[in-house]
Order: C-alpha cells, then structure tokens, then sequence
C-alpha cells in the first residue's frame, strides 16, 4: 500500500506503507494500531505537524549520535543505520505542508 499526500497546492507526495504509517504515527493522526487511511490536514493544523515531524528528526539524530559515541568508547563498531533517515523521508512533505500551510490549502490523503 502507497500513502499518497494531495494538495492543490503542491505536487503530490508519495510514501510506502511503513513510512507513510511513521509519519502519520509523528503528526498524530494514528490511534493506536489504526491508523488513518484516509483523512485531511488544515492549513491552521500544518505547523504543529511540521513542528511534531522536526522534533522526531532531532531525536532521530541524537539518538542516532548516542549509539556511536557509545560504540566509539566501547571500542565496537557502530550498528549500521537505515539507509534513508527520517529527516530524508520527511523532507518532501515538510515542504509541502510548508508551502500549504501558506497557500491555506489542505493536505489530504487516501481519498
């Protein structure tokens, strides 16, 4: 399953599954397991978003900083990393609810 992200405000912005879910997980639009397979994003609900996705990136990458510095001083290799981060992912659709959020245009998805 595809997440599709729509506004007319922006092009459109396309995520797998997996990732498509995290982000929702981030912005508040998952209830427990469930998770919305369709819904509609404000323009006055889009920077509370951005902000929700930006603290997740910055906890990412701290997190991320910990486990090596840890590996380093344990002597060990780091673990590999996903290949793609969080703030490479999300990149795109901070830019659309960026560019929405200005236009006053919602975002939707799976409709």
């Amino acid at each position: 399953m595809l997440y599709k992200f729509k506004s007319k405000a922006a092009g459109d912005v396309i995520m797998l599954q997996a990732n498509g879910k995290r982000v929702l997980d981030i912005i508040g639009r998952a209830n427990g397991r469930d998770y919305e397979a369709s819904g509609i994003l404000q323009a006055a609900q889009m920077q509370d978003a951005i902000a929700a996705l930006n603290v997740a990136i910055e906890e990412e990458e701290a997190q991320q900083n910990a486990t090596v510095a840890q590996a380093v001083v344990e002597g060990k290799k780091a673990p590999p990393m996903e290949a793609v981060s969080l703030r490479q992912r999300a990149h795109p659709l901070i830019e659309m609810l960026k560019r929405c959020e200005k236009a006053g245009a919602e975002v939707v998805w799976g409709v």
